[in-house]
């Protein structure tokens, strides 16, 4: 059981570490490291609090492995399932969206053209989909490895150059630490694999929460000295003025360039980046593959899996070549993703503990715990209204 402790703890920590680290310098450079560092930390206690939930309600699961999909429908009916599969659904097309996009920028400094690129990237990536999980499994095992190996030597090249100065430097709005939530919350969502992990260790309450803490305090750990990393060779207006002139991943590559002066230190950054997107879009799209074949089954409808790649990845292309805002698209995944791995959880558990209210494991906090995250969730929800609305401020462009 140690192994599969272990096992589950690197399952949790690898699928949250992701592209959405990348986005992390993009968006908090009018932070500053100190504010970045705290909402990091917020973030980690809120969203590992609604795993924990998750554990209490899996107590009372109809199975094991039951889907959250299925923790919807026991709680809420049928409307509570659908609901929970849309807002799934619609996450993951986001999401790749992202990656998409994300992919494209990268290629663009090779292809030249941005169209062109992102084509590419869902078109390659998308075959090795296409050939199914053997494919993903191989080539995702091969550039999870170059990953971490690239990301050491991005931190190895840019700690160094660190100054307590640039470290220092106080946010220019410290309204940014709420319009930068959204992006930051989809640093840390790894829930759709919960029901998996539940059932790999046999429904044990003690190990699986040990796995959620573990699992979440690596990436925390790798956020910060990253955060740490970028913050601290790049002073605060420079990065500010390269990244409002290109919010996107180039924009980041080109402020490493500038800053560091070594076009070593700028490619390795360049392919940490590659790499991290596309474990995440493969991952993500073998996902939306298997959920989109499930919910064809559910209505009797039969597909092959040519049928099921291309309703995964032609609305992901025609949405990344007319909405090309990185940042923007992300922020809109992290509400998604706040309602699915926050809100629906708090929902769960609330009519859990009606029913149940002498559950062996409980998660701290009572119900006020509930209500506290409930409010904080519907907060970062609609954070990007409220940009659009003037009320809070862009976190970059």
């Amino acid at each position: 059981m140690q192994n599969k402790t272990l096992g589950s703890t690197l399952i949790v920590a690898g699928i949250t570490i992701g592209a959405g680290m990348l986005a992390m310098p993009l968006t908090s450079a009018q932070m500053g490291f100190p504010l970045s560092v705290i909402l990091l930390i917020g973030l980690w206690l809120l969203l590992s609090y609604s795993a924990l939930l998750f554990v209490e309600a899996y107590q009372k699961a109809p199975a094991k492995d039951a889907g959250i999909a299925a923790l919807a429908e026991q709680y809420f009916g049928i409307l509570g399932r659908i609901i929970a599969t849309v807002v799934l659904v619609l996450f993951m097309y986001a999401i790749l969206v992202v990656y998409a996009l994300g992919g494209g920028n990268i290629l663009k400094a090779f292809v030249g053209n941005e169209t062109a690129s992102i084509c590419l990237f869902v078109v390659v990536f998308g075959l090795v989909v296409t050939f199914g999980t053997k494919a993903v499994d191989g080539l995702t095992r091969g550039l999870f490895a170059l990953k971490l190996v690239v990301f050491a030597l991005v931190l190895f090249l840019m700690l160094p150059k660190a100054s307590l100065e640039n470290l220092g430097n106080l946010p220019l709005n410290y309204a940014l630490f709420i319009s930068a939530s959204p992006i930051f919350f989809t640093s840390f969502g790894f829930h759709v694999v919960i029901p998996s992990i539940n059932k790999y260790l046999d429904g044990d309450v003690k190990l699986l929460k040990r796995s959620i803490i573990l699992g979440t305090s690596l990436p925390l750990i790798a956020y910060i000295i990253w955060q740490l990393a970028t913050h601290g060779v790049f002073p605060q207006s420079q990065f500010v003025e390269i990244i409002n002139a290109d919010p996107t991943l180039n924009g980041l590559v080109e402020a490493t360039k500038q800053v560091t002066g070594s076009t070593l230190i700028s490619s390795a950054v360049r392919i940490f980046s590659a790499f991290a997107l596309i474990t995440s879009f493969l991952g993500v799209a073998l996902s939306l593959v298997d959920t989109l074949d499930d919910l064809l089954k559910r209505v009797n409808i039969s597909s092959n899996r040519t049928a099921l790649s291309l309703l995964t990845f032609v609305p992901t292309l025609l949405i990344a070549l007319f909405y090309t805002n990185f940042l923007s698209v992300l922020s809109y995944a992290g509400q998604m993703f706040t309602f699915y791995g926050l809100i629906l959880p708090i929902a769960i558990v609330w009519k859990l503990r009606k029913q149940y209210p002498n559950l062996p494991y409980r998660v701290a906090g009572g119900n006020l715990g509930l209500v506290l995250a409930l409010i904080l969730g519907l907060l970062i929800m609609n954070v990007p209204f409220l940009i659009s609305a003037g009320y809070l401020p862009p976190v970059a462009g």
